[in-house]
């Protein structure tokens, strides 16, 4: 691909990061938006060579391509405003980096949907995460998107525009809850006694995660893919109070999952699904409501359904 000259609008943790990634290919960001003093540092360090503008001034000097890295809710107000200033032009290309969005979010524009499936803090270190990840994309032109990730060291996953809001939520789904739950599980280790949880997590939920990519479902290990009803209800009654909701929400789904698979046997699953569908839960929700189980059926009967229904 000749050399782009790009613009960047929104040097948050994204927008810099991927910037950097584009000069680092040999293209030329001549400029840049920031506006908080923590973009204008990031802005800086990331991308020395940029001029920092107004976001209607960098889409004029971003002659080929224009990088929208904004959040999700301000995106369409961000393209409105660039539209009326007259700051975009049709020889120009619009890619913005959310998830959820698509090709309609950017009306008229010549324009793409590019979302790197990976997590960013803005640090250097991002720029060594990105060769090899997926980038979600949706695009009229799928010659020059495969072209722009591969310079970016990646490979396009393409999502149909009413794919999106599913794609983005199944990415929210495993990076933010697994950074919520790593973090429910380490406020519990320190309620233990624990002093360094992440000592004791960390070879943990490597494997963990290393195994369910690999598996699937036959990953599945401990008291609920057990049946060990016993055990679970141990864990509720003792575990503090603050991690029982999530704890029974992510139980229930993991009974149900390994039901499904065949990791746990219905005759196995009658006594643990009355510990985990027993009576009203500390999240005000009646027994049952969350995985589809009615209050009082947590029975061997239930379970054979369950499987049905989900196989």
């Amino acid at each position: 691909m000749s050399v782009l000259t790009v613009g960047v609008v929104g040097a948050g943790r994204v927008g810099a990061v991927l910037g950097a990634a584009l000069q680092r290919a040999g293209h030329r960001v001549v400029a840049a938006a920031a506006v908080s003093a923590a973009s204008r540092e990031r802005a800086a360090r990331l991308l020395p060579e940029a001029a920092i503008l107004p976001a209607d001034e960098v889409a004029r000097a971003a002659t080929d391509l224009l990088l929208l890295a904004v959040p999700d809710d301000a995106l369409k107000s961000v393209v409105a405003g660039l539209n009326s200033t007259g700051a975009l032009r049709p020889d120009q290309i619009v890619a913005h980096t959310s998830g959820a969005h698509g090709l309609d979010v950017l009306g008229d524009v010549n324009g793409m949907a590019l979302h790197p499936a990976m997590t960013f803090t803005g640090a250097d270190s991002d720029l060594a995460r990105l060769p090899g990840i997926a980038w979600g994309v949706t695009t009229r032109d799928r010659a020059f998107a495969t072209r722009l990730v591969a310079d970016l060291g990646g490979a396009p996953e393409w999502i149909a525009e009413d794919a999106r809001p599913v794609y983005h939520a199944a990415l929210a789904h495993g990076a933010n809850h697994l950074v919520t739950l790593v973090n429910e599980a380490a406020d519990t280790l320190r309620a233990a006694g624990v002093a360094e949880p992440s000592r004791v997590l960390a070879p943990l939920l490597t494997a963990a995660l290393d195994n369910a990519l690999r598996m699937g479902d036959a990953a599945l290990t401990g008291p609920v893919s057990r049946g060990d009803a016993g055990t679970v209800a141990k864990h509720l009654a003792r575990m503090p109070e603050r991690a029982v909701p999530a704890y029974l929400a992510l139980a229930r789904r993991t009974a149900d999952r390994a039901l499904a698979a065949g990791r746990l046997r219905p005759q196995d699953a009658a006594a643990l699904l009355d510990v985990l569908f027993a009576g009203g839960d500390s999240t005000g929700h009646p027994a049952g409501t969350s995985t589809g189980h009615p209050a009082g059926t947590s029975t061997a009967s239930s379970a054979e359904s369950t499987v049905g229904s989900l196989a």
